[in-house]
């Protein structure tokens, strides 16, 4: 009888190393000098039974700070925002759960039929007409893009606004080292892209111009100022990562003539969990459909003339030549994308719009609110559901003392931004009540002085 999912037993492990021709264990790692191998016993806990090793993992993660007890008002790009029960009801279904790439769609008209709900909503939400079926998430979709418009242009040199996410900006330097990109990154001023050093900057070399918007600072780009820069030179492009919440308010950035738009769907359907995983996104012109990574779910009719949906446009190298390939993306986050689409499906088309207005609408009070208790509000610009504060002092302390009061504090900006020293960026979204803005408030009043 063959039991699977058990431990091993001596009996186990002494039949395969009889089956193998070795005496133990040891000897499969004599081709590694003794040297350099580890001598002795790891400092390990002694094995536990299942019952003590359920308490102590509970006692472990008792002491987590966790979105249900404590109020946030963290985001720098992972958000806790409202997720409707009946997300976790659909995606914990098992054709969902355990479903592989849909390579088959015959069997696999309902997850197919979900992504290419996906991507219908994204299209929408960004003003593109092409999205694709999801990727890891926002910041592998923008270095894409990077990578996209250096291939398309035949250009090297790319502007980064030095605005976007740190993380973002740093997985874009990873991805152009492989094809020798140039990353000139943009300053930012007052919170938002310089367009004054953009201009200077920005030549007959340049491969593409890339934003974000809302920013890193939750201020809002003037986007339509930028594009006028950007198609004053030809072939350059226009990329934009962008908040999809924000767009079920926000004028989208296709409207602004943008060429490739990127982003996160976190912020629908899928919980903070320890920073991940996401669901990246990325929409397109009809023109670049064919180079977009990943791939694509078409809609179509079978021969009974019923409506089906496929696989289509699968532009990576396992399908095609290597090096005719746009990508090496060999998975996408399909699972994640389901949650978005029923979080999307379910909160709706003006339930979108009111959600994204109750973001904007409880941000300005708790501007409003720390400029009353005297902590300045810094970046007077047009913003989203993000505002930096100057508190002058350390805010890695302040989060401490504030975690004491089961309040998660902002996101210390110094991090990746020497000159933002003392600077919190505070997150405030729709499931933030007034009670637990005003104890915020006043919380960090008493700790600021």
């Amino acid at each position: 009888m063959e039991f699977r999912y058990l431990p091993m037993t001596d009996d186990d492990k002494k039949s395969m190393l009889d089956t193998i021709g070795v005496q133990s264990t040891n000897e499969l790692f004599s081709d590694i000098p003794k040297e350099i191998r580890f001598q002795g016993d790891l400092q390990l806990k002694k094995p536990a039974n299942e019952a003590d090793l359920k308490k102590e993992l509970t006692n472990m993660a008792n002491k987590n700070a966790n979105l249900k007890e404590y109020s946030s008002f963290l985001g720098a790009g992972v958000y806790d925002h409202f997720i409707p029960s009946v997300v976790d009801h659909v995606i914990s279904r098992s054709e969902f759960y355990t479903a592989y790439t849909p390579y088959q769609p015959e069997i696999s008209q309902g997850e197919l039929q979900a992504i290419f709900e996906f991507q219908t909503m994204i299209s929408e939400l960004t003003g593109m007409p092409v999205a694709n079926s999801s990727m890891y998430d926002g910041g592998t979709s923008l270095a894409e893009a990077v990578n996209l418009s250096a291939a398309q242009t035949k250009r090297k040199k790319i502007l980064v606004s030095k605005a976007i996410h740190p993380e973002s900006r740093a997985v874009i330097e990873s991805y152009a080292k492989g094809p020798n990109l140039d990353i000139v990154e943009i300053d930012h001023l007052n919170g938002q892209t310089d367009l004054e050093q953009l201009e200077k900057e920005i030549d007959d070399n340049t491969a593409s111009v890339v934003l974000q918007y809302p920013n890193f600072f939750g201020q809002i780009e003037a986007l339509d100022k930028v594009n006028a820069l950007v198609k004053n030179q030809k072939k350059t492009m226009f990329i934009v990562s962008s908040n999809p919440l924000a767009l079920g308010y926000l004028t989208p950035p296709g409207d602004f003539g943008a060429d490739i738009v990127v982003g996160d769907s976190q912020v629908f359907g899928i919980p903070a969990q320890f920073g991940g995983p996401h669901c990246g996104y990325f929409a397109t012109t009809e023109k670049l459909m064919r180079k977009v990574p990943g791939r694509l779910v078409g809609q179509t009719k079978d021969e009974d003339g019923v409506r089906g949906f496929v696989l289509t446009l699968q532009a990576r190298e396992q399908h095609i030549r290597r090096d005719k390939a746009t990508s090496n993306i060999c998975s996408n986050q399909a699972l994640n994308a389901l949650a978005s689409s029923v979080a999307m499906t379910s909160i709706g088309k003006h339930g979108l719009k009111k959600m994204a207005a109750l973001n904007m609408q409880k941000a300005r009070y708790a501007k409003k609110k720390l400029e009353e208790a005297n902590l300045p509000v810094v970046f007077e610009g047009v913003f989203f559901n993000e505002i930096v504060v100057n508190l002058s002092k350390s805010v890695s302390e302040i989060n401490e003392r504030l975690l004491e009061k089961g309040i998660i504090g902002g996101y210390d900006l110094e991090h990746y931004y020497p000159e933002l020293k003392g600077h919190m960026l505070v997150a405030v979204t729709e499931i933030r009540s007034k009670e637990e803005i005003d104890a915020f408030v006043k919380e960090l009043g008493d700790i600021h002085g």
